[in-house]
């Protein structure tokens, strides 16, 4: 088990690191008073098990996990509408705090399963009291809507080891097709959304203030 904490530590540190990061990008379009294309952020590292059942699927030595194991460490980035998942990659693409190394567009060209997801994976330099160690990690950026989708197939696959029953196999692949659906319906009234959180946003702040002077 020691091997493994230390193994893990500069993934695990990579995951805290970057959610603060990506977190203040969000928070700056709040202060900018403007439409923050960033939902939430959220991070994590494989469990040990799941990373031994994915090498062994993938039938990768465990000599060669950091430079065949793309996502040990992962963030996810959340976004309301589909339209904001194109500035979001632009905006990570334009920082020089990692590399991009490769890119998957399974928006455009979602999988057979029905899946989307925009996919980045990086190499994140971690200083560690040794120097400094380059690390690949992925981020998906998705809307909540495919995060759903996603969350659902992801533990039915766990339950079915991938060999869905030919049914639920349909059935995902028309959940997929309504999530984007009701993505795409959304973008749609894109602006009465956000007009309708901008005045929810004033009201509520209006009200915070009124308790403190009563």
């Amino acid at each position: 088990m020691k091997h493994w904490e230390l193994f893990l530590a500069p993934y695990k540190q990579a995951v805290d690191e970057l959610k603060i990061k990506l977190k203040g990008m969000r928070t700056q379009f709040e202060m900018d008073g403007v439409h923050s294309p960033i939902e939430f952020v959220t991070g994590r590292v494989k469990p040990i098990a799941s990373i031994l059942d994915k090498a062994n699927q993938k039938g990768i030595p465990l000599d060669r996990l950091e430079s065949e194991m793309q996502d040990i460490a992962g963030l996810r980035m959340m976004c309301q509408f589909v339209d904001d998942i194109k500035p979001v990659v632009e905006m990570l693409r334009k920082r020089n705090d990692f590399e991009i190394v490769e890119e998957r567009d399974y928006i455009s060209h979602k999988k057979p399963s029905g899946y989307r997801s925009y996919h980045l994976v990086i190499q994140y330099p971690v200083q560690t009291i040794d120097g400094e160690k380059k690390i690949l990690m992925e981020i998906q950026i998705r809307t909540l809507a495919m995060n759903f989708w996603a969350t659902i197939e992801h533990s039915l696959n766990y339950k079915y080891r991938g060999q869905f029953p030919e049914e639920i196999k349909m059935r995902l692949k028309r959940a997929a097709e309504a999530a984007f659906q009701l993505d795409e319906e959304m973008s749609q009234i894109r602006e009465e959304i956000q007009e309708a959180q901008v005045f929810f946003s004033k009201k509520k702040e209006i009200h915070n203030e009124s308790k403190k002077k009563s």
